[in-house]
């Protein structure tokens, strides 16, 4: 999907389209405030202007993918059934134009062309354990951080919620970096300790059996730390020097974080302005579990901002897939009646217990598989209810002959999506310009492979062209 490129804005075009962005979701905010669960209770679909609901009634997945979503594939022609009200159009035109690109500096992930769960761009001892995303993401995240710490002169890097390792032992025994890895998890730190001495020993293993090309001597372990990370207070681990290094003048550290959740983030946002912290390479996620208020918003300029509120439906909604949900909808798969079937359930529950609303539902195995009121029932009894209570089996074929809608209404949220995570992470670089930093936004991961695929670059001076050198995939 095309999209705006934020480096190529200056700081008041940067505060021009958060403008922009502000004043589009609080035009469309009842779509993006709508659980799709009360599709039903709630009538969403009559909240829709009247030409909207002509436009998209009876379309199928395949055509909301094409027609509303905007992706279509190569050597598809794009006709409409209908002309389209221009409010729709507006929508469209205006999700795809405020929307941040995404597009990486690569066209596929080359390292899977070979073999679709194994990078051909790492050795196998670093694949181990590591799924394919992950695998793509550590390559990735890895060779920016190592590229931006030669170009900032850091002595060490510090890798924030770090979870079971994969990231911090890629930078320390891949490419040589000195790494703190910082997670408050004890039991992921004790797995990823672990995994470091598996490492270890199968790159030991490796060399013996090739001792051409392969990295000789002392390998440099990652240091971990059992930390928690408080998002409104400094944290001196996260600045002190690694054991084994004497204490020295001048240290220069990076701050990094892989999908730092929630207010995680907002951690190490907030560490850049130490003295000791020289560049910060980020990808955050979860953005539903930042702190209302606190985690957002950051930036003086987007608190000033009418309607810049944002919900935690908004911010949940954020957080999801869009390239894997069109192509979900291309496949046109039988899952996608889950959305009717959660609704429809959720009419029952009120029914029952009016004063239940939007309960938790685990997940019902296979549920596109039950017939609707055999999904229904099931749902009821995780709830807590009688599973046999009176249904009305006219009423439930009503609602899954509206299965179509609720996909279409589901869509149209999901278009404006974007916008959100726009918003959040436009809010974060202001933050920082507004006390003097540099700060970018690149498009790192490949948006199939890893949704959140933004990485927030800072440093406390200026780039520059070597801004370019971070975005090329190495050769």
């Amino acid at each position: 999907m095309p999209g705006v490129s934020v480096r190529g804005l200056s700081y008041e075009e940067r505060r021009q389209l958060a403008a922009n962005l502000t004043r589009v979701l609080s035009l469309y905010r009842s779509i993006l405030d709508a659980y799709i669960i009360e599709f039903f209770t709630d009538n969403l679909w009559g909240t829709l202007p009247c030409s909207w609901q002509e436009a998209l009634d009876g379309l199928n997945p395949p055509q909301l993918a094409t027609l509303l979503l905007g992706m279509p594939e190569e050597g598809d022609v794009v006709r409409y059934r209908s002309v389209w009200p221009l409010t729709l159009l507006a929508l469209k035109s205006t999700a795809c134009a405020l929307a941040f690109s995404r597009t990486p500096g690569f066209q596929t992930p080359s390292e899977f062309l070979e073999n679709a769960s194994q990078s051909s761009r790492l050795t196998a001892p670093f694949r181990k354990h590591v799924r394919p995303k992950k695998q793509h993401e550590i390559r990735r995240l890895g060779e920016l951080v190592k590229k931006l710490s030669d170009i900032t002169g850091c002595t060490q890097v510090v890798d924030v919620g770090s979870g079971q390792g994969h990231l911090s032992r890629f930078m320390s025994l891949g490419l040589g970096l000195k790494v703190k890895s910082v997670e408050g998890n004890q039991r992921l730190v004790g797995r990823a300790q672990r995994l470091d001495r598996e490492l270890v020993q199968a790159l030991e293993k490796e060399e013996k059996r090739s001792p051409r090309g392969v990295q000789t001597g002392a390998r440099r372990l990652p240091q971990h730390v059992v930390r928690w990370v408080d998002p409104t207070g400094p944290c001196e681990e996260l600045l002190l020097p690694l054991e084994e290094d004497p204490p020295q003048a001048g240290a220069r550290v990076l701050l990094t974080g892989l999908h730092a959740c929630g207010d995680l983030s907002v951690a190490l946002l907030r560490h850049f302005s130490c003295p000791e912290v020289a560049a910060l390479a980020l990808v955050g996620c979860c953005y539903m579990k930042l702190s209302d208020p606190g985690g957002y918003p950051l930036s003086q300029w987007v608190a000033a901002l009418p309607g810049h509120e944002l919900s935690y439906r908004l911010r949940e909604g954020a957080c999801h897939a869009l390239d894997e949900y069109t192509q979900r909808l291309r496949d046109a798969g039988p899952g996608l009646r889950t959305h009717c079937y959660r609704a429809a359930l959720e009419t029952a529950i009120r029914c029952a217990r009016p004063e239940l609303r939007r309960p938790g539902v685990q997940g019902i195995p296979r549920a596109h598989e039950l017939k609707i009121e055999e999904y229904v029932r099931r749902g009821l009894q995780l709830v807590g209810l009688d599973p046999q209570l009176p249904l009305h089996p006219a009423a439930l074929r009503a609602h899954q002959a509206q299965e179509n809608r609720v996909v279409a209404f589901f869509s149209l949220a999901l278009l404006l999506a974007p916008l959100v995570e726009a918003l959040i992470l436009l809010d974060r670089l202001l933050y920082l310009q507004e006390q003097g930093f540099h700060a970018e936004l690149l498009p790192l991961f490949s948006p199939k492979l890893s949704p959140r695929n933004l990485v927030l670059v800072a440093t406390k001076t200026p780039l520059g062209q070597a801004l370019s050198v971070l975005e090329t995939e190495d050769g």
